[in-house]
């Protein structure tokens, strides 16, 4: 979650105007703790907001593309979406859950990636890194241990 993100400003230098469907759809995002799917994204917007499944797909697109928001894999063949490194937010690993389907995030600090010794070894240019560890999160564990 990102609470020191200007919002308008991170869509302005990525040369997109600041519309309400493309701000709420950023604000929704950044305001997560956790990174969510199209769906949760147009659920929790089409609440305030007139604005079509279409139309929220099409704008994630293009935040991918300006890499503004990052489109993370998962085993249930979606995505989710999280904000992109910026300086307010740090490149981190996220969790996802095989049981109920749930991605966390994870602290920067709990893996440790170093990209410097990789691209010093990888002739190739690296664009983008994810790292995703799979496994079964603690309320399904403790949903398991209780039946």
């Amino acid at each position: 979650m990102c609470h020191q993100c200007d919002y308008v400003s991170i869509l302005e230098s990525h040369g997109l105007a600041s519309t309400p469907n493309r701000l709420g759809v950023l604000e929704i995002i950044g305001n997560s703790s956790y990174p969510l799917s199209a769906q949760d994204i147009f659920e929790t917007l089409s609440r305030t907001q007139g604005i079509n499944r279409v139309t929220v797909y099409r704008i994630l697109d293009l935040f991918v593309e300006r890499k503004m928001t990052e489109r993370l894999s998962a085993d249930d063949r979606s995505f989710r979406y999280g904000l992109a490194p910026n300086d307010n937010h740090r490149r981190h690993p996220h969790f996802y859950c095989t049981h109920c389907g749930n991605m966390e995030c994870l602290s920067p600090e709990s893996l440790d990636l170093n990209m410097d010794s990789l691209k010093r070894t990888f002739p190739g240019l690296i664009e983008k890194a994810e790292v995703r560890i799979d496994g079964i999160c603690k309320n399904c564990l403790k949903h398991r241990k209780s039946q």
